[in-house]
């Protein structure tokens, strides 16, 4: 006789039950392109090669004429305002050297140029490390941040300058000064990973060229790493060629098939500001709010094949660039923009109006009539940065609010801010934001009239409440 398990059956696992198919949710709403334009301040834009494992010119914007890599020189010239990026990681360097980042700027006049340090910060991922976060959090004090690319931009936003980073710059005739001189160090992290985001606001009484490069640590005679020194900067700028590895050269701009890969940005880009004014129609002076239950949207960051259904492409233009990195500068990061709602309650009745930063599907047609969510959303971090909220609230008191944003691709939102307008009232709402390089384009702000004949009006005060219960659980 055989054993007795020998003849049961295997108990079997059930399987584990399907997951539910993601729930598409359509807002058929009207989206219009955002009023206004991109100022025409330079801005000097260097994010390529993103991750340098190879020592070397980042971006030149200094004049080919004697240099040994004349091809890694743009021949830009900056004066007046200008605006300085740079986002760059090191990753696994060989000995666990720490790599620097160093920026330069030359004077080729015969005269003194000074340089003013309007604003600026310089954020290590190592001191804003990417970590996950409710949608809300407000952020009075500057210290909620997910990514240092969010921490610098939200920095500037507040109008910080570092105090390692000089309030001027007087650089004498046909002589330079390092404007940052910055370390990526790895040796004592967890996983040998670091990254250094930088955004500066400047302004030059004469000409300048400007530099940024990637060099390891030099050594003392005992064997420590110390920074390099200008000399070993301008060394590099006169004989080296572009840091490596290079990144995945763009698409071409007439591309419309396929796969569309935007490429990384190194080069002078146009506009360091966007500034508008949401209304009704060039020169009204005001924005109706929309019926009851309905929307209005506006794209941010809109960009090539990302305008969803407005055709409009905010990206900045590239004034000077490399052949193999971006034809513009796709997802503005730095770029600060200042938004105006001055809101009118045109109807005889109260009406409570909420204002959002979403993101929805990207799109460039609306293929369904309007903007596309889903629940769940994608598991990926769309939007980390901070927003900054001026407004008068529903007791008539002035309030500015800083509160942070982390959300998923297609993510359903609850709003931002909500206001309970009066009849035939204006109401003014300035939303101001730098797009942080911890971000993808595009999104959407959107006003939305809530229709107060079926919501809970609890409801409605509880929302209103959110970012501020939200902000109770920091988890920084």
């Amino acid at each position: 006789m055989l054993p007795l398990l020998s003849i049961l059956p295997l108990a079997q696992t059930p399987p584990p039950p399907p997951k539910p198919a993601p729930q598409e949710i359509v807002q058929p709403q009207p989206v219009l392109p955002l009023p206004g334009q991109l100022d025409n301040v330079p801005m000097f834009n260097s994010n390529s090669p993103e991750w340098v494992k190879l020592e070397g010119i980042l971006l030149s914007t200094f004049p080919p004429t004697g240099k040994k890599v004349p091809g890694a020189h743009l021949n830009f010239p900056f004066q007046g305002r200008f605006d300085l990026f740079a986002h760059h990681f090191s990753h696994t360097p060989k000995d666990l050297q720490t790599l620097y980042i160093g920026v330069i700027l030359h004077n080729p006049t015969k005269k003194v140029v000074r340089v003013q340090v309007l604003q600026a910060a310089s954020q290590l991922m190592q001191n804003a490390p990417y970590v996950t976060l409710p949608t809300y959090v407000e952020n009075p004090k500057g210290d909620v941040y997910s990514g240092h690319g969010d921490r610098a931009v939200n920095d500037v936003l507040r109008g910080i300058r570092q105090a390692d980073i000089p309030a001027q710059l007087a650089i004498p005739p046909g002589g330079s000064r390092m404007l940052m001189n910055h370390p990526i160090p790895v040796r004592d992290l967890e996983k040998p990973i670091n990254g250094r985001s930088t955004l500066m606001r400047l302004r030059s009484n004469g000409t300048v060229y400007a530099a940024s490069l990637a060099m390891y640590a030099k050594k003392n005679p005992d064997g420590s790493d110390r920074a390099p020194n200008q000399l070993e900067w301008e060394a590099l700028l006169n004989t080296g060629g572009l840091a490596g590895p290079r990144d995945t050269p763009p698409s071409p701009p007439q591309q419309t098939t396929g796969k569309f890969i935007y490429s990384r940005v190194a080069g002078v880009s146009a506009g360091s500001a966007w500034k508008a004014r949401l209304v009704d129609k060039p020169n009204a002076q005001h924005l109706t709010i929309p019926e009851s239950g309905k929307a209005i949207s506006y794209p941010i960051s809109s960009l090539k094949l990302g305008t969803l259904g407005t055709g409009q492409v905010q990206t900045a233009k590239m004034l000077v660039r490399y052949p193999d990195t971006a034809y513009e500068a796709h997802g503005n990061y730095g770029v600060e923009y200042n938004l105006s709602l001055p809101l009118m309650n045109s109807t005889n009745q109260p009406e409570t109006v909420s204002v959002t930063l979403e993101t929805p599907l990207k799109e460039d047609k609306l293929s369904k009539g309007g903007l596309r969510f889903r629940k769940p959303p994608q598991d990926f971090p769309i939007f980390r940065g901070t927003v900054r909220l001026r407004y008068n609230d529903d007791q008539g008191k002035p309030q500015t609010r800083y509160v942070h944003l982390w959300h998923r691709t297609g993510q359903v939102l609850d709003p931002l801010l909500t206001l309970r307008m009066a009849p035939k009232t204006r109401r003014q709402v300035q939303v101001d934001l730098i797009y942080p390089p911890d971000a993808t384009a595009p999104q959407a702000l959107t006003v939305r009239t809530l229709d107060t004949n079926s919501a809970n009006l609890g409801a409605i005060a509880f929302l209103s409440a959110i970012p501020m219960l939200y902000g109770i659980g920091r988890l920084i």
